[in-house]
């Protein structure tokens, strides 16, 4: 008989630590593209944001390890339904014999935890094609057989090789299309509106269309003159290291913010220069700031394009 509950209380200890977390448990995880944009099968980045949701009543505890394969995981599949290989660096980093560090995440009743991973630490792609993405985050790390709570599911398509332009520089393409990104000889109000939209959506192609790069990042005296001193492939290096900063909102992150709306106050231009004056709104728990921005846009080859911008607080509105 004591052999038998010790066996009941073994099972039992077994299902609880192994099985998925209840259905209906209040606790949910989402994924989404933290930067949505066409994707190559070239060794681009792929950014999952990862959030966790405690909809329950209680505090949600969870293990974060400082390696992160040992707390999350992604599913990949074809369309057909088979299996993606691992990637080769989370095979050795789950398989060499070392010590995991980890913190403990608690996150309170009706509160989120995100970040960010890069499904190609974790996904191993050959070849182009439609995928079908989800993840799994381990609340007491990857042990095998351990406990998971599984997210949503992605589609995620994987093109071909981009198409290099006349420059040899990749063309841009529209992601919900998959046409080409051509500019438009649209006026300075509708120029502001597109790109404020696209980083709404979070379309860095259609972001940067209407940007001028060159004319911002000569903005600094100091880069202006490093601009001069360069060569042409040294200008492209300037310009290529502008464009991921701004993705990455390490420089002019007022630019590149979300807002949550915005309205065109005020166009004015001549036959090359001109100005368009928006207000914005950013929404925050208890209050929504307002921002004015004026955005600075030059006529060139009959495109107007964005060269420089400021912006003024405007205060907040209570919610």
């Amino acid at each position: 008989m004591k052999r038998f509950y010790g066996l009941l209380a073994f099972a039992l200890l077994f299902f609880s630590t192994f099985s998925p977390l209840a259905a209906g448990s209040g606790v949910d995880f989402n994924i989404r593209f933290f930067d949505r944009r066409i994707y190559y099968i070239q060794t681009d980045p792929i950014f999952v944001q990862i959030t966790i949701n405690n909809n329950s009543p209680q505090t949600f505890r969870f293990k974060l390890a400082d390696e992160r394969a040992f707390s999350i995981d992604f599913d990949t599949r074809t369309m057909a339904n088979r299996q993606i290989a691992q990637a080769d660096t989370l095979i050795r980093k789950r398989t060499q014999n070392s010590q995991v560090f980890f913190r403990e995440i608690a996150i309170e009743s009706g509160e989120s935890f995100s970040f960010v991973e890069d499904l190609r630490d974790y996904v191993k792609f050959t070849q182009p094609g439609s995928y079908r993405v989800r993840a799994r985050v381990y609340p007491e790390l990857y042990r095998g057989m351990s406990s998971a709570i599984e997210s949503n599911f992605l589609a995620l398509s994987l093109r071909p090789p981009a198409i290099p332009g006349p420059d040899g520089i990749p063309l841009e393409m529209d992601i919900d299309t998959g046409a080409i990104l051509v500019q438009r000889p649209l006026p300075p109000d509708e120029v502001v509106s597109y790109t404020i939209k696209a980083r709404q959506e979070s379309q860095w192609e259609r972001f940067f269309l209407y940007l001028d790069l060159e004319a911002m990042l000569s903005r600094d005296a100091v880069q202006r003159r490093r601009w001069i001193a360069e060569n042409e492939a040294g200008r492209r290096r300037m310009t290529a290291e502008y464009r991921q900063n701004l993705m990455n909102s390490t420089v002019d992150g007022d630019i590149s913010v979300i807002p949550t709306s915005f309205e065109i106050l005020r166009t004015v231009h001549n036959n090359n220069e001109g100005t368009v004056t928006v207000m914005t709104r950013f929404q925050n728990i208890n209050f929504t700031e307002l921002r004015r921005y004026t955005y600075y846009l030059e006529r060139k080859d009959n495109i107007w394009m964005i060269v420089n911008y400021s912006v003024e607080g405007m205060g907040t509105e209570a919610n």
